[in-house]
């Protein structure tokens, strides 16, 4: 049975590509942008509807629509608007790549989209990473990441979901509390090798046996990217929304605003589970994504996001 969408951004019922099209292309032309016709349009279609548009804009004015958008939009607006009119998994494959690619490595991205992505979405990613970039995702993740931190990756880049193990939660005590020092190599395997519904059993044993819950034990006993990955499947298989609210959360407290993750998470989640996130974070955090976004952010870029939040958890 399929499950009904608990996302924010639902198809339009009325849907015309070509008159979006005619929308967007007077929205752009001669001097000035109407910003606010563009962001009111983009947030209330579907992604797939979204490439309709693309292609009708194209067949009547004869140019690409995201080059158009580009020219006329600037900052973090543009970047939020193009990732908008931008195919889901053609999405991720592009922050994964940007992620890898040049100086240094955004870990944060690799963690994001790895750990959270379903098998077949996993599959998919890196079927198209291949095919835009010619090269294979996870010999470009190896080349870019060394250790423990490495084979987890290349774990769930294998999209193994093993669910029958013996005493498994015992090889995890083993590994983590009731040895001195860490055997980093079997959190690595039994968190990358097993199912969500089968590590939530894991998990439970854990306690039971420990008396420490799993993240507690992943917090003392390793650190660095390696211990934001394993937390970060261990959040995962116990709630996907609650990890994205957390995510969101710390990409707005404090000092300054990590926008780059505010822009993916608020996209990539729109159409799956943002009404379960604002859920979360209200829960969470004792204030709604809503009013966190709000205080956060401003102008264009604010209302486009506050649309894809579409509610006051307040």
């Amino acid at each position: 049975m399929l499950q009904a969408s608990r996302g924010t951004v639902k198809p339009s019922g009325n849907f015309n590509a070509s008159a979006d099209a005619e929308v967007l292309h007077k929205a752009m032309k001669g001097l000035g942008t109407d910003e606010g016709a563009i962001l009111q349009l983009v947030t209330a279609r579907s992604n797939a509807q979204r490439q309709e548009i693309k292609a009708a804009y194209k067949t009547l004015f004869g140019k690409d629509l995201i080059h158009d958008l580009k020219g006329e939009l600037s900052g973090k607006f543009e970047t939020l608007i193009v990732a908008l009119m931008t195919p889901p998994i053609s999405y991720d494959v592009t922050c994964l790549h940007d992620a890898i690619k040049g100086a240094g490595t955004n870990e944060k991205v690799l963690v994001e989209v790895l750990a959270s992505r379903k098998p077949q979405q996993v599959k998919d990613i890196i079927a198209a990473y291949q095919k835009e970039y010619d090269r294979s995702l996870e010999a470009d993740v190896c080349g870019d990441t060394s250790g423990h931190f490495q084979r987890l990756l290349v774990i769930l880049l294998q999209v193994c979901l093993i669910t029958i193990i013996s005493n498994l939660y015992s090889a995890l005590f083993k590994a983590g509390e009731q040895k001195f020092g860490t055997d980093e190599q079997s959190f690595v395997t039994i968190l990358g090798n097993r199912s969500t519904e089968h590590l939530r059993k894991v998990f439970d044993a854990y306690m039971k046996l420990s008396g420490y819950q799993i993240e507690e034990s992943i917090q003392r006993e390793t650190s660095g990217c390696l211990r934001d990955l394993l937390l970060a499947v261990v959040k995962c298989a116990r709630s996907v929304p609650a990890y994205f609210a957390e995510t969101l959360y710390k990409s707005m407290k404090g000092a300054g605003t990590d926008d780059n993750t505010l822009i993916r998470v608020m996209v990539t989640r729109s159409e799956v589970d943002m009404l379960d996130i604002r859920a979360e974070f209200r829960r969470l955090f004792a204030c709604s994504l809503h009013s966190t976004i709000k205080g956060d952010t401003s102008g264009d870029y604010c209302k486009a996001l506050l649309l894809l939040c579409a509610g006051d958890d307040a």
